[in-house]
């Protein structure tokens, strides 16, 4: 039966056969090369292996980074340089059944079900090869080693790639980013952390060794056999809806019943009354967390034990405290500690209270009963080289502008992401497809021309190297997007609010603006999304201000949309990085650097 609610201890039920923790959580293997074995390099083999993702299923045949799921911790100290072969071992057929189900009214949605639903598998989908690139997200590295797309390998050839790792004290991740089937290669497992150490992070003391635990939490469904019993073998459904404008099936992104954390089905961990360190990462394909640490006895959140220190680009000024549930988005990363010291002998439970989720059990945690000798004291201060940039303090910089829009948008099934230019002022304002116009929080009307919105359209945004750049994503109607920008950096300046949907101006059917969207006030910047980040939730009608400084390397790198489906469907651009005296020579102009105005 399903979950509905969070249930005090004895009262939870199996879900289609599996006990909920059952089964402890496994902890990933951890690569520390020495400053010689990095300069050398290391090899680290991508292989097809059996796991048991739950102590009830049979053995899952999946895909791993050095015959782990997830991959092994990199662990590295900062400014050491690390060569990685990413060598391509995998064999076999293609370890995911996908299938695309088409909901019934009433029911509950299909891709909360375990198994087909009926449906038949693409054969598409089961005749891919073992084509493969990986990505290190976050990593700060030239356009050649950044993992390209389309640069993918082919079993027995291998990715060389190089990462400087000059960057503080950070959490990133590995996963694959292979052209059009990203979302199938990493359900099929391919994904691991990687860190970086500094000595400002040293000083802190945090809890380290046996008290630093990452959870890598993925959402998934599992097939079954004629008679309904799950067959451990990999589902990706994804539910197909009538478009509704005219009639066109559209694809949601996927989203399971079953919850991973670094492998295993709602796992449960035993762990001392003290201080622990969780490095905390969304590796679904596209399910939005909002976790909640809760008493299972009495079923009421736990407060006062939990802080946020650390985000996408590292430590936080200050911890920030976790009473309300957290949220985290795909590719996003959270540096979590608990006291588990004043929570000696009880039971507690990560839950997902997001807001229609079938199964909300997370993992388990045991805390002993004995009292523990903990020297650790939670600093008021975390980063103290962190500094805030704001509209007023933010160095100079250009301007882009990202136009997310709603499916249906122009006649098209799937969200779209419009690169936007400006268009000259002066003259009467003609709706017409690709148009927006923004009413600007000083009253000043602007209007925009879309520039490009496929993949392979021409390249539009080109930036210079060591630049300072404002990026404004505006979701115009649909989910919330987490968008990504490869190779920096960046911190939110604000988030603007802006009708979307049904009230809007923005005309699906045109495909633009039929009179200006007005700035409409504007939302909060969270504790958490107030330090560095690289991937950022984007809400309908909100206008996400990000600013980062393009540096440190140059070439041609991506940003997207970290929903996976929507990034193999389209919402994935191109953006080189070049030295602006050569910058000066370029033979076309391709599109303006320093783009516009947006205030």
């Amino acid at each position: 039966m399903t979950e509905t609610t969070i249930q005090p201890v004895g009262k939870e039920e199996a879900v289609a056969e599996l006990t909920p923790f059952l089964d402890a959580l496994r902890i990933p293997p951890v690569l520390r090369p020495g400053r010689e074995e990095a300069r050398e390099g290391i090899e680290i083999e991508l292989s097809a292996t059996w796991v048991r993702l739950h102590s009830q299923l049979p053995p899952t045949r999946v895909w791993t980074y050095g015959g782990h799921m997830p991959g092994p911790t990199i662990d590295v100290r900062r400014g050491r340089r690390l060569r990685v072969t990413w060598t391509n071992r995998l064999t076999g057929s293609y370890p995911v059944t996908a299938v695309e189900a088409v909901p019934v009214p009433g029911a509950p949605s299909p891709s909360d079900v375990p198994g087909r639903s009926g449906a038949e598998p693409l054969a598409a989908v089961a005749a891919l090869p073992p084509w493969t690139v990986t990505h290190v997200h976050g990593a700060r590295t030239g356009g050649g080693n950044d993992g390209w797309t389309e640069n993918a390998v082919s079993p027995g050839d291998s990715q060389l790639a190089e990462y400087p790792n000059d960057h503080r004290a950070v959490a990133w991740w590995y996963h694959d980013h292979a052209m059009d089937i990203t979302r199938w290669n990493v359900y099929t497992g391919l994904a691991g952390m990687y860190l970086i150490r500094d000595e400002e992070e040293d000083a802190l003391r945090l809890p380290s060794g046996e008290q630093e635990i990452p959870l890598v939490i993925q959402d998934k469904n599992l097939d079954q056999d004629e008679d309904g019993r799950l067959t451990g073998r990999l589902l990706h459904k994804t539910v197909v809806v009538d478009h509704e404008t005219d009639g066109r099936n559209v694809a949601a992104a996927f989203s399971g019943p079953f919850t991973l954390v670094n492998g295993v089905i709602w796992p449960h961990l035993d762990v001392t009354a003290r201080w622990y360190r969780f490095r905390l990462l969304n590796a679904s394909n596209a399910r939005i967390f909002e976790l909640r640490l809760v008493d299972e006895e009495t079923g009421e959140p736990v407060r006062g034990a939990m802080w946020q220190i650390g985000t996408d680009g590292g430590l936080l000024p200050r911890p920030v405290p976790l009473d309300e549930p957290l949220s985290v988005a795909p590719a996003e990363r959270m540096d979590l500690l608990v006291d588990f010291g004043r929570l000696r002998g009880r039971r507690l439970r990560l839950v997902n209270v997001a807001a229609g989720v079938p199964h909300p059990q997370v993992m388990q945690f045991r805390v002993g009963a004995e009292e523990e000798h903990d020297r650790f004291v939670l600093p008021d201060v975390i980063s103290g080289s962190f500094q805030r940039i704001t509209h007023e303090t933010a160095p100079k910089h250009g301007h882009r502008l990202i136009a997310i829009t709603p499916p249906g948008t122009a006649g098209g099934g799937h969200p779209g992401m419009w690169e936007m230019h400006p268009v000259e002022e002066g003259g009467d304002f003609t709706p017409a497809e690709g148009l927006i116009q923004l009413k600007g929080k000083d009253g000043t009307v602007r209007t925009y021309r879309r520039g490009a919105k496929a993949f392979d359209d021409a390249l539009g945004f080109m930036v210079e190297h060591d630049a300072w750049e404002q990026w404004s994503f505006l979701n115009l109607g649909g989910p919330t997007h987490p968008m990504h920008i490869h190779l920096i950096d960046f911190q939110v300046l604000g988030r603007d609010l802006y009708p979307a949907g049904a009230g809007s101006s923005f005309d699906t059917v045109l495909g633009g603006t039929r009179a200006p969207l007005e700035y409409a006030g504007s939302a909060p910047v969270s504790g958490g999304d107030a330090g560095w980040k690289d991937t950022i939730q984007v809400p309908a009608g909100q206008m996400v201000n990000v600013i980062g400084r393009f540096h440190g390397a140059k070439g041609r790198f991506m940003y997207h949309c970290h929903l996976l489906e929507h990034e193999d469907m389209g919402m994935m651009r191109p953006f080189t990085v070049m030295p602006a005296e050569v910058m000066a020579f370029h033979h076309m102009s391709g599109g303006d650097h320093h783009d516009g105005h947006m205030h």
